[in-house]
């Protein structure tokens, strides 16, 4: 789960406009502005009072007109067909963005060729994947913060358009280095776009099933294009070049400029409110969105991520977990290959398409999170803690048997079915629970942490991504000689036994979760709201 940054509710009160770290009343709107300059006959004193009085007033009639039901500028009003489409385009733009940074793997071989490079040693064939990821663990940091407080509309055609532009020296690259410098950048663009669905998720959705559909479908989405990297690149390579791999996401991202151009919206609600007060010639909010405490987005970005991920046990224990299993789908990429052309000599066509079975899992765990969120809002009734609202750890009620069946279960199956004599239909379908158990277990991660941590979850996702983002960057490079060394059996079996350790991680926190949040200084200090 990269980083899935959760956005405060759409609902705008009093202290929406005013800067909490300082004692000044709000900047009063233009017409007392001019009033209180033309003014000679009130004293400064009386003066800053009206002012400050008028100004309040001017805020609150926007704060009553942003809360009103029937304002359709706020996302929460929009009607569900505008709600979904947005949902849609956006989770459909993670899945394409995310298929870049897996494609080519299907073509290590042809790209080792083409600039004289040899896994004899270490796999340097896996560089433009590590470039992609150190890249899209990086910006994310920044970027997301930034591109909430500028909008996401502007900044996601912004970067969108800087993605474009730098897979086309990918497409023409003469040498090795060049193509890994610019797929850093790249990389970095994506992992920006494709993150920020999550919060467009939470801008559009108030609580409920559909929002927690919502962000399960964003979840398949990423997983999904991971695994169907390699299966668009095997056809890519099987009819044409390597080359053909980066050409073609020229083309198709170039042709769906104009579809998020006339089809994406504003979903920020201070920027949204901001353009209103603008055309109404108001103050307070322009000057509120025009000032950016860099040192606050450093803080919240950088330091306080840190400090969950290093004080915080349930921050730490679900990074792992959702580490592995990100890791896992991006050791797939270089697994499958070996074990699929070792067992039945298949070419890196075969290999690739056997990637569609990791996707098939995931599709079902996508089925079954419905199941997942009615658990989730039936514990409600049981809730003596807040009653009315949902259990935090009713999120984690279908992950466990996943966890545990599914991706530690999958991958024992896939351990022991990996031998010449068996079909290759058997490991595949292995694979399929291995997919099945990963979008689980991430999906669980990501929405307890939301809900437990409320106003601190950006922190708190945040510091999980930057162990996801290592795992899928630097535990694919032990693929190959882990494999070689350990045999196929065993190097498979090996990854179970982590997965087993792991999946009792859920259990822990269903059985002490309650416990567990009241020590938590961060999640005493969020107050757990349900959402």
């Amino acid at each position: 789960m990269p980083w899935k940054t959760p956005s405060p509710r759409s609902s705008i009160t009093l202290s929406s406009f005013v800067d909490l770290n300082t004692s000044k009343p709000p900047t009063p709107p233009a017409p007392v502005a001019a009033i209180r300059s033309s003014s000679s006959c009130t004293s400064p004193s009386s003066s800053t009072e009206n002012d400050a009085a008028h100004a309040d007033t001017a805020i609150k009639e926007q704060a009553k007109w942003w809360n009103d039901r029937d304002n359709v500028q706020n996302p929460f009003n929009w009607p569900d067909a505008k709600k979904w489409r947005t949902t849609m385009l956006a989770s459909f733009m993670t899945f394409v963005i995310q298929v870049s940074g897996t494609m080519m793997t299907s073509a290590a071989e042809h790209i080792n060729e083409s600039f004289h490079v040899s896994d004899e040693h270490f796999p340097h064939s896996y560089w433009p994947v590590l470039s992609w990821n150190l890249g899209g663990a990086a910006a994310p940091l920044i970027g997301l913060p930034i591109m909430e407080n500028f909008g996401v509309r502007r900044s996601y055609m912004a970067i969108y358009i800087i993605l474009i532009l730098f897979i086309v020296p990918q497409a023409a690259a003469q040498n090795f280095a060049t193509l890994i410098v610019t797929r850093i950048i790249a990389g970095a663009c994506s992992g920006v776009l494709a993150n920020i669905t999550s919060g467009i998720v939470s801008d559009i959705w108030r609580p409920g099933q559909a929002k927690s559909f919502g962000t399960s479908l964003y979840i398949f989405a990423l997983l999904a294009g991971l695994s169907m990297g390699p299966v668009f690149g095997s056809l890519a390579v099987h009819y044409t070049t390597w080359r053909w791999i980066f050409i073609s996401q020229i083309i198709f991202y170039s042709a769906l400029t104009p579809v998020l151009f006339f089809l994406l919206p504003e979903v920020r609600p201070d920027v949204i409110l901001a353009h209103h007060m603008k055309d109404v010639k108001d103050g307070p909010t322009k000057a509120r969105k025009n000032k950016i405490d860099i040192k606050e987005i450093m803080k919240e970005t950088l330091v306080r991520p840190t400090r969950m991920l290093c004080t915080e046990g349930v921050v730490l224990s679900f990074g792992l977990w959702s580490a592995f299993c990100i890791g896992t789908a991006f050791m797939f990429t270089q697994s499958i290959v070996q074990v699929y052309s070792g067992l039945y000599n298949w070419t890196y066509f075969g290999t690739g398409l056997v990637q569609s079975a990791v996707v098939i899992g995931e599709l079902l765990g996508l089925i079954a999170s419905l199941y997942q969120d009615r658990l989730y809002l039936q514990s409600a009734k049981n809730n003596s803690e807040n009653p009315g609202q949902p259990v935090p750890e009713a999120r984690l009620y279908l992950s466990i048997p996943a966890s545990f069946i599914g991706l530690m279960g999958g991958l024992f199956f896939f351990a022991w079915t990996s031998y010449p004599n068996i079909p290759w239909i058997v490991p595949s379908i292995a694979l399929a629970f291995v997919g099945f158990g990963m979008f689980c277990s991430t999906a669980a991660v990501t929405t307890y942490v939301v809900d437990a941590y409320a106003k601190y979850a950006a922190s708190a996702v945040a510091g999980i991504a930057f162990l996801e983002n290592f795992m899928a960057a630097f535990l694919p490079l032990a693929t190959q000689s882990l494999y070689r060394t350990l045999g196929f059996q065993w190097a498979s079996s090996l990854l179970g036994f982590v997965a087993l350790a792991l999946s009792c991680i859920p259990l822990v926190l269903l059985r002490y979760g309650r416990s567990i949040r009241t020590k938590s200084p961060f999640m005493r200090e969020a107050g757990y709201d349900g959402e």
